[in-house]
């Protein structure tokens, strides 16, 4: 995965409370199991005019030009939530979000998250309503900078701390998925075996 320690980049403001994985990525736009090829269909309800069209809705967020290049989405209350589906995330990564600023998450999405190398992490609504104000003014003059060493995001003058476990934040520095994160143990997991081998040798296939 792409480690994430700092990222300064223009916000995308979608403010609507409980915005599902479906509307995230609605089933139809999944085809395959790949994690390529979902960034067209991210957000199509709310994007395109027709179901399974491609033409844009000149009102949606995401089809306005001064967004271009957005790598941090935010959003609002309980973000993510819905089904398990973990291509409502791959749909994100791949359109280009890195981050995600919400006032709370769906667990199973936000894990999803970690695990793909996007950064979700919750702040007051209040603080999240005042960068999007700002944003909206002129995205490209009012970036958001979120440093994940010191767990901050800011905005000018505005600037609030969030809070992350410390396994996510070494998985999302060091770009490692779970079985990455394992393998930093190789060496005591492989003392482990022997130890383990001595004590118990008919559990092991000669």
């Amino acid at each position: 995965m792409q480690p994430f320690k700092a990222l300064t980049a223009i916000a995308v403001p979608l403010l609507r409370p409980n915005v599902d994985t479906d509307a995230i990525i609605p089933s139809r736009e999944i085809k395959g199991v790949s994690k390529a090829g979902l960034a067209d269909g991210l957000f199509a309800g709310w994007r395109y005019t027709e179901i399974g069209g491609r033409t844009p809705k000149p009102d949606f967020v995401l089809n306005d030009p001064a967004y271009t290049g957005a790598a941090i989405l935010l959003g609002g209350e309980n973000f993510g939530c819905g089904s398990s589906r973990e291509h409502a995330v791959w749909a994100l990564a791949e359109y280009g979000f890195r981050a995600i600023v919400a006032e709370s998450f769906s667990p199973i999405f936000q894990n999803n998250c970690l695990r793909n190398g996007v950064l979700a992490c919750s702040v007051p609504m209040a603080f999240i309503v005042a960068l999007a104000q700002r944003a909206e003014a002129d995205p490209a003059a009012h970036p958001i900078h979120i440093d994940l060493a010191s767990q901050t995001i800011t905005q000018g003058a505005l600037q609030e701390g969030f809070s992350i476990s410390e396994e996510a934040k070494v998985m999302l520095i060091e770009g490692l998925d779970v079985i990455g994160l394992t393998l930093r143990r190789f060496d005591e997991i492989m003392d482990f075996i022997a130890t383990d081998r001595q004590r118990r040798p008919w559990a092991y296939i000669q």
